[in-house]
Parts: structure tokens; sequence; C-alpha cells
């Protein structure tokens, strides 16, 4: 008897219990050379920043760039203009994007996060000039707009230089953080270890439009 109970215990666990709700990843380049431009140099309607874009994503979900005083931006899938317009997620230091995107997609095959490496020019103290023993990397893990849910952001952080295994934790953030994050409302923080100085998130997002 007291095996039955605790196989019963152990199965109400297993169904209580929050699931991953990703069933797999998907991959595409960044290629900044075959956007749509929203914005470029000297536009007024968005000062500050220098060049916005949207581009190819996956399937019919688009991913949107920005880039401005040397730091950059990214947004992933069907988005509110005013996120589309607005919202500038970046860090303090010079940073600038790799050239890869990871999906987190559903079992429908639907993308629900989005994950992108971002490079860090940290300054080095001996010299006042970033190089690259200063240089910080860091997974950026973005909820993904969707029709009917506009709402798109960054969900959390990851150090991709302190932590043993950092793709497998941001693939976590993803799948446990990202659907289920409030844009404008929760505010995305690191995961896992982080570096005592440098890759320090830069928050600027529009408040939702119910405020």
């Amino acid at each position: 008897m007291r095996i039955l109970a605790r196989l019963a215990a152990l199965a109400f666990v297993l169904v209580s219990a929050p699931a991953a709700i990703a069933a797999d990843s998907a991959y595409t380049d960044v290629d900044l050379d075959h956007c749509e431009t929203l914005s470029k140099p000297g536009a007024e309607d968005e000062p500050g920043v220098f060049v916005s874009l949207k581009c190819k994503g996956y399937k019919n979900y688009p991913f949107y760039f920005k880039e401005g005083d040397l730091r950059q931006a990214v947004y992933f899938g069907h988005l509110d203009s005013r996120i589309v317009d607005s919202a500038f997620e970046t860090f303090g230091p010079f940073n600038h994007i790799g050239k890869k995107v990871e999906w987190r997609l559903d079992k429908a095959g639907e993308p629900y996060a989005a994950i992108i490496r971002y490079f860090m020019e940290n300054i080095d103290p001996a010299t006042g000039m970033p190089d690259k023993s200063t240089q910080g990397q860091v997974l950026v893990v973005s909820k993904v707009g969707q029709i009917g849910d506009e709402t798109g952001c960054v969900a959390g952080y990851v150090d991709a230089l302190k932590n043993p295994n950092p793709n497998a934790l941001a693939r976590e953030v993803a799948d446990t953080v990202a659907a289920g994050f409030a844009c404008g409302e929760d505010r995305p923080t690191f995961h896992g270890s982080k570096s005592p100085s440098g890759n320090d998130p830069a928050y600027n997002f529009p408040e939702p439009a119910d405020q």
C-alpha cells in the first residue's frame, strides 16, 4: 500500500508540475542587407534611433532591428506599432548582435520565443578602451509577438561567459518565462551567474496602452 501511495503521489506531482512548452528549435540567419527600412538617420519621428529595419525572420514572423549610438536592439514577431516605433531595449556598453537567431517553437511549430547573442564592448580599466579581453557576451531571450497579442519584448538574459551551459539555460528561460511575460509590466532579469561589471541592460519600453 505504501508503494502504491508513493506512486500515486509521484504521478500527481508530474501532472501538476509546469511543463516546458517547447517542441523544438529553428535557426535563421541575421541578414541586415535585405531588410525594409522603417527609419534612417535624420528621421524626425524617431529621434535618437539612427536605423530601424524590418527583416525576414521565421515563417511569417518578422525580425526588427534598431541601432542608435553604437547600441542595438531587436524584436520579433507581430508587434504593435508603439513597440516598433518606441521600444529600445539594449545594454549600457556599445554592443552588436550575433549572426544567428534561435526560435523556440511550440508543438504546432509556431515560435513563442527567440534567442540571440549580444557582444558587449566593455571598457578595460587599465586602458580606458574596450578590447577582446573585456568583451562580454549575453544571450537575450525575447517574447515573440503573436497575431491577436502583438506584444514582444526582452524577457530575460543569460551571461554566456559565466554559465557552464548558457544555451541550455537560455532555452529554459524561453520555455518557462517568455510566453507568459507581460511586456511593459514585467522587467527582464539575468538568470544564472552574471559578470560583476559590464553587460548592464538599458531599458526603454512603452507603457501598456491602457495606462
